[in-house]
């Protein structure tokens, strides 16, 4: 579990959420395999937070409209979930492992969990 704080505004919502306002994230990542490594492992812990930690670092305090994927990609928390899942099947290509999902919590209690 990794966290940043941003703020975003959604396009085409209407409500409260479609002015600018920020949260505390939090993202889950949970990678797999077929087949347990020698040490009986998916991954190293370390390596996992590391990757995850890459991964949600440019959205730290910042505005994610902004950021070059979002100014075309509305960003929800169902997307956000997806550029995350993306990155990390990028990074992990280079591993035994693969992804297979991102959770985004905006809030304790709305969560948006993407998968292939």
């Amino acid at each position: 579990m990794m966290g940043f704080s941003a703020a975003h505004k959604l396009r085409e919502y209407r409500g409260k959420c479609e002015k600018l306002h920020g949260h505390n994230w939090q993202v889950e990542a949970v990678f797999g395999v077929r087949q347990l490594n020698k040490s009986g492992m998916v991954m190293d812990f370390t390596a996992a937070k590391k990757l995850l930690k890459a991964a949600v670092k440019d959205f730290d305090h910042r505005y994610i409209n902004e950021l070059r994927y979002f100014k075309k990609v509305n960003p929800t928390s169902e997307n956000i979930a997806r550029f995350i899942f993306q990155k990390l099947i990028k990074k992990a290509k280079t591993r035994t492992c693969t992804v297979l999902r991102v959770s985004v919590w905006e809030t304790p209690g709305s969560r948006a969990t993407y998968y292939e």
